[in-house]
């Protein structure tokens, strides 16, 4: 799924109906569905009733609202950003069918529509992945363009027709994966997606220098999603068995890493892959 996020000034502080919520002193809302920010503010919500914490700072940022665009349709994107904004009055418009992350038309009617709503983008974490396992001798043109498309080709595009609207400054984060520096045995075409991904941060940061922006990646090793959580035990142990630290990591550590990468926080910080893997990467 290829989730935009973009942030923008807000003239009235707007109390959060869903989502993880940063004031210092800036309001931060985020809710993807099954992302790791949604699952963070889940658990920031439900401690002791909290409705607000402390987090990542947004310097010389008015309040800002959260938009996204994201899902395989129309009814998935709909979905998504109303459980960002509570309901879809404050989404961009769905019927301009901002849906497909690999369809360029798509992206030029999102834009256009953040252009007339919000103005300018803040911050924009690019999220497209799609794997698959295929053995070296098996792979297909279909296989491997199906995943060029949508993790390269969409992330690509994604960043690079939001330019216009990224302010000077801002940061774009992308979501890698571990898997690329693993050789795990049929997934190369997916290793090598990530690969990409990898290396489109190295060049951005140079090409987007005299502007000020940030360009980082964020690499999750197994993390318990729904999806891993429906994957057989033995599955799970063997996927655990190569976790140093001895258990598959929470959305929840992905949001924290993502927070710290958008935020002022990490205001020397770019150009850089950031594991949030438990050491799977690193031994």
């Amino acid at each position: 799924m290829n989730a935009i996020l973009f942030i923008v000034p807000e003239k009235t502080r707007r109390n959060p109906r869903s989502g993880f919520m940063v004031q210092d002193p800036t309001l931060f809302r985020i809710g993807l569905g099954q992302s790791p920010f949604a699952q963070h503010g889940a658990d920031q919500t439900n401690q002791a009733g909290a409705e607000e914490a402390q987090g990542p700072r947004f310097r010389n940022r008015e309040d800002v609202d959260v938009g996204v665009a994201a899902g395989e349709s129309r009814a998935s994107t709909e979905e998504t950003c109303a459980s960002v904004n509570g309901d879809l009055r404050g989404c961009p418009d769905s019927s301009a069918g901002i849906h497909q992350r690999a369809q360029l038309a798509d992206l030029d009617r999102l834009y256009e529509t953040v252009a007339k709503t919000k103005g300018q983008i803040d911050i924009v974490f690019a999220n497209a992945g799609v794997g698959e396992f295929v053995p070296f001798g098996a792979v297909t043109e279909e296989h491997f363009d199906k995943l060029f498309n949508i993790n390269v080709r969409g992330t690509l595009f994604t960043v690079q027709k939001a330019l216009p609207l990224l302010k000077d400054g801002g940061s774009i984060i992308l979501n890698g994966s571990v898997a690329s520096v693993k050789g795990s045995a049929a997934f190369g075409v997916y290793a090598a997606s990530k690969a990409a991904i990898r290396s489109f941060v190295r060049t951005w940061t140079t090409d987007l220098k005299d502007r000020g922006i940030r360009s980082n990646v964020v690499s999750p090793g197994p993390i318990n999603t729904p999806l891993a959580s429906r994957q057989p035990p033995d599955v799970i142990a063997r996927i655990v068995s190569t976790i140093p630290m001895g258990h598959m990591g929470k959305p929840v550590e992905v949001a924290k890493v993502a927070l710290f990468l958008a935020s002022d926080d990490s205001s020397f910080v770019t150009g850089i892959e950031l594991f949030v893997d438990g050491g799977r990467a690193q031994v």
